[in-house]
């Protein structure tokens, strides 16, 4: 969920080397909008230049406009412990800065316990 977004959305795990498991597993490196990250809705951030203009447009009355994700950097932090194909494990504290303004973090991990030997 991206804190200024209107819906949730999915990450994407791609298996890129990564599978040690029966299911991929998610690194910091896994920043890309449209290929990991995908669009969380309407954006409300007025850092968002969309959202500013048609704010501006509507004489000042917040105005969402659809989701494209600014991600420049890695997810932080990442696991200090497991490395996946050289690159920090993503852990549940993990968070990930949209150039926008918002922060993006899992609210739903879909795999919660994984053992690696």
């Amino acid at each position: 969920m991206c804190s200024f977004g209107a819906a949730p959305s999915v990450l994407n795990v791609l298996p890129n080397n990564k599978t040690m498991t029966t299911m991929p597993l998610a690194t910091i490196m896994d920043n890309k909008p449209f290929v990991n990250v995908m669009t969380f809705g309407m954006c409300s951030s007025l850092a968002n230049p969309t959202v500013a203009s048609a704010t501006a447009a509507a004489l000042g009355v917040l105005t969402p406009m659809p989701c494209v994700p600014l991600l420049t950097a890695p997810w932080a932090p990442g696991s200090p412990t497991v490395l996946i194909g050289g690159s920090p494990a993503l852990n549940n504290t993990s968070k990930l800065i949209c150039g926008y303004g918002g922060v993006i973090q899992i609210t739903n991990p879909a795999v919660t316990n994984i053992q690696i030997p």
